[in-house]
């Protein structure tokens, strides 16, 4: 047995595919490269695959990460042949490597998720409103979001999952965009989704920015111990 960990993309002609699906299209592209994928016992065998941290409908990412277990190791190169070509417009094979066994699950030990929003500004925005707006927030020590879930109300404290200020930049090509980025802690007791944290900038803080056609693209998954960020391909 071996546990392979796969670096890949959902780019944005699958950006609206559901993690679910997603899945799925990572299982198909395997059995059809005929990697020797190892498989569940059992009445219902599944394949042996988990990925870090699903990533919302409509997010696109530049690194997702996923442990595939095969029955027997095969060169990397051979893989990358083998799979790169059953991969659909959207997702991309970026890096991958072997893990010592017995590890621990990604979705144990990765922490931390960096995101970019990229939006438009409204209509006769100025930039020193923009700034004006993430400056506040960034000042406050507490900024409460009220969450709706099927159990009922819930309120968090977005400041509680937030590593870093939030930082604003024009778009070099286009002043009327700009770019949001956001690192955002992932905890065993939850986290902080970003298009949350893009609603309370926006209906709170009067970021003049249209949050419905913002889009939203993860950069990066880590694991950090506060001072090192390291990516799970690193581990």
């Amino acid at each position: 047995m071996a546990k392979l960990r796969l670096k890949i993309t959902k780019g944005n002609p699958i950006r609206f595919v559901s993690h679910l699906d997603f899945a799925g299209t990572i299982e198909r592209a395997v059995r059809r490269a005929k990697l020797p994928a190892a498989y569940s016992e059992g009445f219902n065998p599944h394949m042996k695959l988990a990925f870090a941290s699903a990533l919302a409908v409509g997010v696109t990412s530049e690194a997702e990460y996923l442990d595939l277990e095969l029955t027997e190791a095969i060169d990397i190169a051979l893989l990358d042949a083998r799979l790169t070509p059953q991969l659909p417009a959207g997702i991309e094979l970026k890096a991958a490597k072997y893990v010592e066994q017995p590890s621990k699950a990604l979705m144990a030990v990765v922490n931390l998720a960096t995101y970019d929003i990229i939006g438009s500004l409204a209509p006769g925005a100025v930039w020193d409103a923009v700034e004006a707006s993430i400056d506040n927030f960034n000042r406050e020590v507490e900024v409460i979001y009220v969450k709706q879930t099927p159990k009922g109300r819930r309120e968090i404290d977005i400041k509680e999952y937030l590593t870093e200020p939030v930082v604003v930049k024009p778009l070099l090509s286009n002043q009327q965009k700009l770019t949001l980025n956001l690192a955002i802690k992932i905890t065993p007791g939850g986290s902080v989704k970003p298009v949350e944290v893009l609603t309370v900038l926006t209906d709170t803080y009067g970021l003049p920015v249209d949050k419905d056609a913002a889009l939203i693209n993860r950069i990066g998954l880590f694991v950090t111990n506060g001072k090192v960020w390291r990516s799970p391909i690193e581990l």
